[in-house]
């Protein structure tokens, strides 16, 4: 009978270190493989982020977080890129010269963008850094010229942009909305925040 209660002893303190051991390895484990994937924190500091854009219908807009920031993607109508010839004497720098967020060379043509389809911009105003609101529809309307072809429009200060995200002439806002780094990887799929030079 106590050869039974020392097998028995025996078999619970097996189990029992068997058990915090196993916890131990799963603890231990977890954070290493957990190292595989970008922190937030370098995704804060500028990891690049993939896009799907297949899902994008002309005249829609979707939303992306690179480095803390919000970057519009924006598949123009046919309408909207042919409104960007007729803009250039009303905006404050249309060929993208100014230097405060230098437009990137595959990026300096008058619809900023590397296919004219697709508009990539960081959506911060270069005024005080509010974000603009869409007013893609043409035509009279609150806040806006009764010309006005489709852009974005800073509620704060009134800072206008076409649909290139080039700022108009006497507004608040100093420069056009920056263009960030960027590269198609295939036909529907971006990746913000690197391009062929980084």
């Amino acid at each position: 009978m106590s050869d039974q209660q020392v097998d028995q002893g025996k078999r619970t303190w097996l189990i029992a270190t068997g058990c915090a051991g196993a916890v131990g390895g799963v603890a231990t484990a977890v954070p290493f493989v957990s190292t595989f994937a970008p922190s937030e924190r370098a995704k804060a500091a500028g990891a690049p982020v993939e896009v799907d854009i297949s899902g994008l219908k002309p005249g829609e807009k979707l939303t992306v977080e690179w480095r803390g920031k919000p970057v519009w993607i924006v598949r123009r109508t046919p309408e909207q890129l042919e409104a960007l010839k007729q803009l250039d004497a009303a905006l404050a720098d249309p060929n993208s010269d100014r230097k405060a967020y230098p437009t990137p060379d595959y990026a300096k043509n008058g619809h900023r963008s590397i296919k004219p389809e697709y508009f990539v911009a960081v959506g911060i105003c270069s005024h005080l850094g509010c974000s603009p609101s869409d007013k893609f529809a043409s035509g009279p309307q609150p806040s806006l010229p009764d010309d006005w072809t489709g852009g974005f429009l800073c509620p704060c200060h009134g800072s206008t942009f076409d649909m290139a995200g080039r700022v108009f002439k006497n507004k608040p806002a100093p420069d056009n909305l920056e263009v960030p780094p960027h590269m198609y990887l295939a036909d529907t799929k971006l990746l913000i925040g690197e391009d062929k030079k980084a």
